[in-house]
């Protein structure tokens, strides 16, 4: 990269047509229908000083921003920096202006206090080499329509019934406040592992979409659009604390039964779709993958969720090329659900358990200690150690229902 190149946030005098011209180039067009949600949002993150641009004079050459984000894990939320729109032009690729984009964003993500930050990687490779791991995926299914028109009902056997979910209503731009709150609801309650939610002007711009329809319950809240073509329907977001929640929306899907062929929806991996329907339709398989990285240790250990019943102490070194204070010996305990995270002295009392940023970011997303020796990501340590680790971050398998 040339000494010329100018990083820096985009201001009120930059033109948010070459923001767009370099996202035509990078990633496709934008389509007219969907040209007016795309440059609200730019000019949101331009205005919250969020879209950052790499300058050949005044010619935009690379581009990246964050989205202010909450992430769930185990019953618990925490900021979460979602990295997105990463783009360099063409011409430029092989110079090494991404690295340095990239290097650029995470002195302002770490400035502004986020522990963890998520990204969808095009390629994986320059994003762990800052430190960031996969960590969990995105998932769907494609349905019959049909399908769903007879659910399998409760069990009767555990005392199961049909019951009044409440209150379903069609939700409006002016409920986005209640949308976020109920998705973190939900997501607290069944204690999910990945998800995010967004603010409220986000969820705002979103409702207000004429060809999106969205239906909100005390405890659920369900999304969906006509997707490519007029037999199917594209579900952005269907959740729900309660069964009586889950199927009346589900119903609202199964209504269109007789002008629609089949329901692709974005779903949790083990969602419970699975064992709602009596034929063999809902296979759900994982579309994508995201990355993870944990910029603060500290914040993130205590805003993260653990298995209630575990009770453990380790102590690991952490090496970390990009954010050296993150460096040197830590002592992990958990109990009650809870984790604290704090720095000890060096110690050879104990074999230490060595681990890098990114099998930081794995452990933190659940993968167990024994994949993460087998990845090269972890070492030294412990049987005992290991054993403790998984049981400590042990987690549903990590997911998200939209991407950014």
């Amino acid at each position: 990269m040339t000494g010329s190149l100018e990083i820096r946030p985009f201001g009120p005098d930059d033109d948010i047509e070459a923001e767009l011209d370099l996202r035509r180039r990078a990633f496709g067009p934008v389509s007219a229908a969907r040209l007016p949600g795309w440059t609200a949002d730019v000019q949101r993150s331009i205005d919250a000083g969020e879209l950052f641009g790499v300058f050949d004079g005044p010619q935009l050459v690379a581009s990246a921003r964050y989205l202010n984000l909450r992430q769930w894990w185990l019953g618990r939320s925490m900021p979460m920096a979602g990295v997105a729109g990463v783009k360099v032009a063409p011409e430029e690729r092989g110079r090494g202006v991404g690295r340095a984009l990239m290097t650029r964003l995470i002195d302002e993500i770490v400035g502004r206090g986020y522990p963890v930050s998520v990204l969808f990687p095009a390629t994986v490779q320059l994003y762990r080499s800052l430190g960031w791991e996969i960590a969990g995926g995105q998932y769907e299914t494609v349905l019959r329509a049909r399908d769903l028109m007879t659910m399998v009902s409760p069990d009767p056997v555990v005392g199961a019934t049909e019951s009044d979910p409440g209150s379903v209503r069609r939700a409006t731009p002016s409920d986005a406040a209640a949308v976020v709150d109920v998705l973190g609801a939900v997501h607290g309650a069944l204690r999910d592992c990945g998800p995010t939610t967004s603010e409220p002007a986000v969820v705002a711009d979103w409702l207000d979409d004429e060809d999106h329809f969205a239906y909100l319950a005390d405890d659920g809240f369900l999304s969906y659009r006509w997707g490519d073509g007029d037999h199917e329907l594209k579900v952005e977001y269907v959740a729900a604390a309660s069964a009586p929640t889950l199927r009346a929306l589900w119903r609202i899907l199964a209504s269109h039964a007789s002008t629609t062929r089949s329901v692709r929806a974005t779903l949790g991996p083990d969602d419970a779709i699975d064992r709602m329907t009596h034929e063999r339709s809902a296979a759900i398989r994982r579309t994508d993958i995201w990355m993870l990285r944990v910029f603060d240790p500290v914040t993130a250990i205590e805003a993260r969720g653990f298995p209630a019943g575990v009770t453990m102490a380790a102590e690991f070194e952490l090496a970390d090329q990009v954010v050296p204070e993150n460096c040197g010996r830590w002592r992990l305990e958990v109990s009650d659900g809870s984790g604290k995270l704090a720095a000890v002295p060096a110690s050879h009392r104990d074999p230490a358990l060595r681990l890098g940023a990114r099998g930081l970011a794995a452990l933190f997303a659940g993968v167990s200690a024994g994949t993460l020796r087998r990845a090269g990501l972890v070492a030294g340590g412990t049987a005992a150690m290991d054993e403790a680790l998984d049981a400590a971050f042990a987690c549903r398998s990590p997911f998200m229902l939209y991407d950014f």
